[in-house]
């Protein structure tokens, strides 16, 4: 029988109860326990993909296709497995499989209602996901704060979960404590409040984590202790780190792994870390700096800066510096400025690497197009993710080619080259407003072609990667790009889609349609991001 740890947030949202979850997982696993993880979006969304990535940040793809969270790419990550359309659900996607269930007559003319209806969709999705991955645990990260409305359901299914199996279900609250500059002292009221309002939903948190700018002290864990009605051992430090992958070792050292498996009656056994910490460790001894600038436009809300919108291409470029010694120093480049003030764009030159990630639309595209000619004819390593390659092979069609009006039919549709093109079921969805899951999405199979960059990198020829785009390099224009030098270096082998191109003779000039920033792990990082790191750091050698 699986156990379930709902994880809730107190005070504020972005305090990390993804991480949080994420890390709880990982302890688990290392106590030799198997764990999957649900994300509670309480959107009226029916997934992710239609949400503004500056809003609600990075849109993370599955393997079987389901656009969700960010924070299930850090499951993935700190879990090192897969997750599935199972371990995902908003609020949209439950009111509209309990109104369909509802039309078909599925309640047998029963008056359909929120309670028990509503709860009882939500919890057999919950055991859905323990049946269909055997898991020991089962961690339910809900989005929100307490006390918001949209969350308020799903706490309530929580709730009838204990009340059903109190032995089985437990409630972690990450919860944050301010420390004011105008008083410098670490204050527990707002937790304490956070505490109540989520008993006034009939719950009452097991374990509180303590997120602060600074490790909770013994004053402060006696008072949440006292006025949160738990014990002090309950009441888990979790302070700024330098890396995110720091906070598993962090918790441990307040013994979280064994204060959950303690409350579960279940057997401690022997914590394996030992791969974690190392990990930890080389991130915490790294030295030697390598620059990466990562054009894009999914970066400001208003006066603040939103990394979030792009956090798997941020870690994979991570894992693969640390795994070669390297801390990477990112810098976001706004693409737009490029098109306002051309001569700005030789600030690129001081970089070692340069990334286009994926996006849509029309804004700041002629500035990338900028930037990858200047990583073309400067021997600048660069790579290009979806959106990043379609632009990299407009560029190579203008410049190289000489098909000067080259463009994409997503933002100019009567271009007399449609270099990059839309499928034709793609064309159906759009005339049809079809626009939400219906990209070609999730795992599609990639043949390499032998003596590649990518094939090098790989070291096989079939891979298997991740997609989440509308459009595909036109196959009418293949044989003149490749005529002027440009290699197609990975197929799609079911359709005779291109998948990668590289350029020969330079550094490092690789183009994907898919996603490898979705696969990449701590443990584990991605080759082409491996690839291209190497390249990079070469080029700081030599500058």
């Amino acid at each position: 029988m699986a156990r379930y740890i709902f994880v809730i947030g107190g005070v504020m949202s972005g305090i990390g109860k993804g991480v949080s979850t994420a890390s709880i997982g990982n302890i688990l696993q290392s106590y030799g326990f198997s764990v999957t993880a649900i994300k509670i979006d309480p959107y009226l969304n029916v997934d992710a993909g239609t949400m503004n990535p500056i809003e609600h940040g990075e849109v993370f793809v599955t393997e079987d296709g389901l656009e969700c969270d960010q924070d299930i790419g850090n499951y993935e990550r700190f879990l090192g497995q897969a997750m599935f359309r199972h371990n995902y659900m908003t609020t949209g996607q439950v009111y509209q499989s309990v109104i369909a269930k509802e039309r078909a007559m599925y309640y047998g003319g029963k008056c359909v209602e929120v309670v028990p209806h509503i709860t009882g969709e939500i919890i057999d999705r919950i055991e859905l996901a323990a049946r269909k991955t055997k898991s020991d645990f089962v961690l339910i990260e809900i989005g929100g704060t307490v006390g918001e409305y949209q969350n308020n359901i799903f706490l309530e299914a929580g709730r009838m979960m204990k009340l059903r199996a109190p032995e089985k279900v437990m409630f972690v609250m990450v919860s944050y404590l301010p420390v004011p500059k105008m008083i410098g002292e670490m204050k527990t009221k707002p937790t304490q409040h956070a505490v109540r309002i989520l008993n006034s939903a009939g719950i009452q948190p097991d374990i509180i984590l303590a997120r602060s700018d600074y490790p909770i002290d013994a004053p402060r864990k006696q008072k949440i202790a006292i006025f949160c009605n738990i014990g002090e051992d309950d009441v888990i430090s979790a302070p700024d780190i330098h890396s995110i992958y720091e906070i598993p070792v962090n918790f441990e050292k307040d013994n979280l792994g064994k204060q959950i498996l303690s409350k579960f009656g279940l057997t401690r056994r022997r914590s394996n870390m030992r791969d974690w910490r190392t990990l930890v460790r080389r991130i915490k001894n790294v030295k030697k700096t390598v620059r990466i600038a990562i054009a894009g436009k999914y970066f400001t809300t208003g006066k603040f800066m939103l990394s979030d919108s792009y956090i798997s291409v941020i870690e994979s470029v991570k894992h693969a510096a640390w795994r070669l010694g390297y801390n990477p120093d990112i810098h976001w480049i706004d693409a737009e400025e490029y098109e306002k003030k051309p001569a700005k764009i030789r600030e690129l030159k001081k970089f070692d690497g340069i990334i286009v990630p994926g996006g849509f639309g029309s804004r700041g595209v002629e500035g990338k197009i900028k930037a990858i000619k200047l990583a073309r004819t400067k021997h600048i390593p660069y790579l290009g993710l979806c959106y990043g390659m379609q632009l990299a092979v407009l560029e190579f069609a203008r410049n190289v080619v000489g098909l000067k009006k080259a463009h994409t039919t997503e933002i100019d549709p009567k271009t007399p080259h449609p270099v990059i093109a839309t499928m034709p079921e793609q064309e159906t969805h759009m005339k049809q407003k079809e626009y939400g899951g219906s990209m070609r999405l999730g795992m599609y199979p990639c043949a390499l072609k032998k003596e590649t960059v990518s094939f090098r990198a790989y070291g096989e020829k079939n891979i298997f990667e991740r997609h989440r785009h509308r459009y595909e390099v036109n196959n009418e224009y293949r044989e003149k790009l490749e005529q002027a030098g440009l290699v197609i270096a990975g197929v799609n082998p079911q359709r005779n889609l291109v998948e990668v191109i590289e350029l020969p003779k330079h550094p490092f000039f690789v183009g994907t349609q898919f996603h490898p920033e979705f696969k990449s792990m701590p443990l584990c990082p991605h080759p082409l991001f491996r690839g291209f790191l190497k390249a990079a750091i070469k080029r700081n050698k030599k500058r």
